[in-house]
């Protein structure tokens, strides 16, 4: 989880996981309540999985963020969830806008 590391130049890589982990965990929180907030007939109007799935994905993800570290024991869990949240704000995201706002001339 996050902790506040000592700022040394030889710490420097604990100072670099913790801006990490803290801007990743605010981005997976605002996946998630995007997902959150969309109307569930955009997600079948785009052609990807449904509203539950992606709301899974991407509460998963930020849990995945949240949970562990950067660093740590469990870095293949914070990957997984940094992607799973990439991949909705990627590609999911702009067309769920594209589809609520209408076609642009």
């Amino acid at each position: 989880m996050f902790y506040v590391p000592i700022f040394s130049i030889w710490n420097l890589d604990g100072i670099v996981y913790f801006f990490a982990d803290l801007g990743f965990s605010i981005f997976g929180l605002f996946a998630f309540f995007h997902a959150l907030s969309q109307r569930p007939d955009a997600y079948t109007a785009i052609e990807r999985m449904t509203k539950p799935a992606w709301m899974g994905i991407t509460g998963g993800g930020t849990a995945a963020l949240l949970l562990f570290g950067p660093g740590g024991v469990g870095s293949i869990f914070w990957l997984a969830g940094l992607i799973a949240v990439l991949v909705y704000m990627v590609d999911v995201r702009p067309k769920l806008i594209e589809v609520q706002r209408g076609p642009r001339w």
